[in-house]
């Protein structure tokens, strides 16, 4: 699931990512074009329940916002609840949002 709030500056939108799945894993990473594709930088948190993962970003508004799910540093994920989906270099695809 994917949360889309206003933020108090009108300019950003604070989205938070919700990865159900992987509970097994030691840690999970949302990369994407927000993060420069960075695969350690943002680091997701786990829900008490133990099913979920989750983290907020405040982004601009207005774009779109190419992302995946990066389980344990070597398993990808896309989130079934993206704004659509597009093709990536390695013949997988990116889930995108859109603000």
């Amino acid at each position: 699931m994917i949360e889309k709030k206003p933020s108090p500056d009108s300019k950003h939108v604070l989205v938070t990512f919700h990865f159900r799945g992987a509970p097994w894993a030691n840690r999970v990473n949302l990369v994407g074009t927000f993060n420069d594709w960075k695969t350690s930088e943002t680091s997701m948190e786990q829900d008490p329940d133990g099913l979920t993962w989750f983290v907020t970003l405040k982004l601009e508004a207005g774009r779109e916002y190419e992302f995946r799910y990066l389980i344990d540093g070597n398993e990808w994920r896309n989130d079934w609840y993206a704004d659509k989906y597009v093709p990536n270099a390695f013949g997988s695809k990116n889930s995108v949002i859109a603000l």
